[in-house]
């Protein structure tokens, strides 16, 4: 079993976005034929609906058999999720074939930054999850559920973490695919990964300086992690964490 999926990530369609930028992440995205695209949230910059219209428009350019948006809490601006899933319907529960499975959470809410799963949306992912012991597990959400380098106060994360974590481990969930901070990192602990993504096409770029996306490898049941500059080289995740110094530093 072989599959490659493409995560990106705050989009931000708006007044911090790079179209020409986008243009070329969907050359290169294309050109990869992934099994399927998950876009980590933050679709557009403040919900607005000329701004649904335009992603909508560049979202439908992309070719895979699956893509999967969740929205973030900027799509979540100026009453934008009343309508996020008229423009961006998705399943909770993607199978995408008999040996992986996405499952995502909706960590937005209404005008605010920070990020919550609440705890009904906890209890249905543990329930979720039990059901496929047998697969690879992929749950996807856009607020970050641990820290991450260079990002500053982390009081806009998911507030109940703690709670998500244990779930998370309990049923043995693989990977993690967050967003929100644009700052690609990975944090690896024995058989989870929780992987960040930076931002594919915001002005708003954090660490690195430069847009990017993940592209997630699985074959043979086990899952590797690279990062792609857009319009630059692509390398394993895991060398920006081993490689990490603070900006500033020698």
């Amino acid at each position: 079993m072989k599959m490659n999926i493409v995560q990106l990530s705050d989009i931000h369609v708006g007044t911090q976005f790079r179209e020409k930028v986008f243009d070329t992440v969907l050359d290169e995205v294309n050109a990869l034929k992934p099994n399927a695209i998950i876009v980590t949230g933050d679709l557009t910059n403040e919900g607005l609906i000329k701004e649904y219209e335009k992603c909508k428009e560049l979202i439908s350019q992309l070719n895979a058999p699956k893509i999967i948006a969740i929205s973030g809490n900027h799509d979540y601006r100026n009453t934008g999720y009343l309508v996020f899933k008229k423009y961006f319907p998705f399943e909770t529960v993607n199978e995408l074939d008999k040996d992986v499975v996405v499952v995502t959470l909706g960590t937005a809410r209404p005008d605010r930054d920070e990020g919550e799963i609440g705890y009904r949306q906890n209890l249905w992912l543990e329930r979720t999850m039990k059901k496929y012991e047998k697969k690879i597990k992929i749950l996807a959400m856009h607020h970050h559920l641990i820290g991450i380098p260079d990002t500053g106060s982390d009081r806009v994360t998911v507030i109940d973490a703690g709670d998500v974590l244990r779930t998370i481990l309990a049923t043995n969930v693989d990977l993690v695919l967050c967003g929100h901070k644009h700052r690609p990192w990975i944090w690896t602990f024995k058989n989870l990964s929780v992987v960040n993504a930076g931002t594919t096409s915001s002005e708003r770029v954090r660490g690195l300086f430069e847009n990017t996306y993940n592209i997630i490898k699985i074959e043979n049941k086990k899952i590797h992690v690279d990062l792609k500059i857009v319009g630059g080289k692509r390398i394993p995740l895991e060398n920006i964490v081993k490689n990490y110094t603070r900006f500033g530093e020698e």
